[in-house]
């Protein structure tokens, strides 16, 4: 059982001596066993509090991380943040992929400070996220403390529902719509490594990598083979 230091002793001891003193001079006793227990129990509580366990840095679970630092504003949607549940608001931002998700809330984003306004460790972060968007439609892994998010993780799919989609079904920017079979039947005729080079270089209005520059080039073949075969002219 935790000690209590000296100060709250002395405190405790006062209290406890008050009652037989004051009956010693003849004075009725102002506080009874019951009033001076309620009295030293916040005392005792502050000592226990401080005392008790504390997961150290690194070790603490995703939930834990999200119900003290996230919560507030992802179960609520306060300062715009995308409620945890959301399906359709966490689509896009679920395939950017985990370590994209882990580096932008280092970096902080928009009413989010950085770190999530927290003193969590990249793993720790890392969880939270796993733990908050896997109940908003993820399926994410946890990864290994110490280990970066993977980001081969992505599926095609993903990464083109995330990067590919906003400018592939309207047309944007000229990109050839999804609707466009002969666009696409020109370009799945070259072969999907001819353009996934394309894609790598950037094309017209297109940047460099499709926008995103952490993908790798399998990941980026994989979300133009989703596109080709989407539309049905698969790469060869």
């Amino acid at each position: 059982m935790p000690k209590l230091n000296n100060l709250s002793l002395a405190v405790a001891s006062a209290l406890a001596l008050s009652a037989p003193l004051a009956g010693a001079m003849g004075g009725k006793p102002k506080d009874s066993d019951d009033a001076v227990a309620a009295r030293i129990q916040p005392v005792a509580r502050v000592e226990l509090a401080a005392s008790a366990p504390k997961a150290a840095a690194g070790d603490r679970s995703g939930e834990a991380v999200y119900k003290t630092y996230c919560s507030a504003c992802h179960d609520t949607g306060a300062a715009g943040a995308p409620k945890m549940g959301d399906k359709a608001a966490w689509v896009p931002r679920i395939g950017v992929g985990l370590d994209v998700l882990v580096k932008t809330v280092k970096a902080g984003k928009n009413a989010m400070p950085p770190n999530g306004g927290s003193d969590a460790t990249e793993t720790e972060l890392a969880r939270a996220i796993v733990f908050m968007t896997n109940q908003s439609g993820a399926n994410f892994k946890e990864p290994a403390a110490g280990a970066k998010p993977a980001a081969s993780d992505r599926s095609g799919e993903q990464i083109a529902q995330a990067a590919c989609l906003k400018c592939h079904e309207t047309g944007e920017q000229g990109a050839p719509k999804l609707s466009d079979k002969v666009a696409w039947a020109q370009r799945g005729s070259k072969g999907l490594d001819a353009v996934t080079k394309t894609v790598i270089r950037g094309h017209g209005k297109m940047p460099a990598r499709g926008g995103m520059a952490d993908l790798t080039d399998e990941e980026l073949r994989s979300a133009i083979a989703y596109l080709l075969k989407r539309v049905g002219a698969e790469g060869h």
